[in-house]
C-alpha cells in the first residue's frame, strides 16, 4: 500500500478525519487534534515572538524612561511598536488556532491518517507497514510530537506537511503529529498497532540511547 494524497476531501468527508469511510476490517485506534497552545508555542514559537517583542517596546521606551519623563512620553515612544507587536502576536496565534482546528490525526489498525491544511486540505495515508522509526519529543504539561520515519522511496514534501514535520529535515521530511495530548498513551497505542500490523516486535528505547534505526524497527523514544 503506497502513500496516498487524497486531495481536497474535507468539505465531503463521510467520516470525520479520513476522506472515506473504513472497510469492515479496519477501526480507528486514536483520533485527536493538536492542542492550540503547545502548537503555538513549539510549532510557531510564540513565547519567543513575546520575548522579542518585550525586548523591543523596552528599547523604545527606555530613553524616555532613562531621562525621566512622563507616562504620555513613554506612550509616545511605544506608540508605533505595541500595536505591532499585538498584531503580530495574535496572527500567529490565530493562525495556530486555525491550524489545530484544521488538522486531525487518525491512528487505525492499518494506516495513520494526516487530515492537513487550513485553505486547501489534503489527506495522507501512512501505511503502518511503510513506518520504520517513531520518535517522541515531549513537551509540556504531557503533550507532544510523534514523529514518523518513512521507509520506501516515496516522500512527502516537506511544505505539503507543515507544520505535521519535524523541523529541519527538508530533504527526507518526517511526518510528525504535532502537540498532542497524553503524547505516552498515544505512542504506546501505535506501537501496538503497528506490531500487530507487521508482525514485527517494536523496541522502546530512551532518545539518548537511540542507535540509528533499521527498516522494520519501529523504536520509541519516551524521554
Amino acid at each position: 500500500m503506497p502513500i496516498e494524497n487524497l486531495g481536497h476531501e474535507h468539505e465531503f468527508e463521510p467520516q470525520f478525519g479520513l476522506p472515506e469511510r473504513l472497510p469492515s476490517d479496519e477501526f480507528i485506534v486514536w483520533q485527536g487534534s493538536p492542542d492550540v497552545g503547545a502548537l503555538a508555542s513549539s510549532a510557531f514559537h510564540i513565547k519567543k515572538l513575546m520575548v522579542y517583542f518585550l525586548f523591543l517596546i523596552g528599547a523604545c521606551a527606555w530613553p524616555a524612561l532613562e531621562s525621566g519623563a512622563g507616562l504620555h512620553a513613554v506612550l509616545q515612544a511605544i506608540k508605533w511598536i505595541a500595536p505591532l507587536a499585538l498584531v503580530g502576536l495574535a496572527s500567529v496565534w490565530m493562525l495556530a488556532y486555525m491550524t489545530s482546528r484544521t488538522t486531525v490525526y487518525t491512528i487505525t489498525n492499518k494506516r495513520v491518517v494526516m487530515r492537513l491544511g487550513i485553505v486547501l486540505t489534503v489527506t495522507f495515508n501512512l501505511p503502518l507497514k511503510q513506518i520504520a522509526t517513531s520518535d517522541v519529543r515531549l513537551l509540556d504539561k504531557d503533550f507532544g510530537d510523534i514523529t514518523m520515519g518513512l521507509q520506501g522511496s516515496d516522500r512527502i514534501a516537506w511544505i505539503h506537511l507543515w507544520p505535521s514535520v519535524r523541523p529541519w529535515r527538508i530533504s527526507k521530511p518526517e511526518p510528525t503529529m504535532r502537540a498532542i495530548a497524553d503524547v505516552q498513551d498515544v505512542c504506546v497505542k501505535l506501537r501496538d498497532a503497528w506490531t500487530q500490523a507487521t508482525g514485527l516486535v517494536a523496541h522502546a528505547k530512551p532518545a539518548a540511547q537511540s542507535s540509528k534505526p533499521q527498516a522494520n524497527n519501529l523504536q520509541v523514544s519516551l524521554t
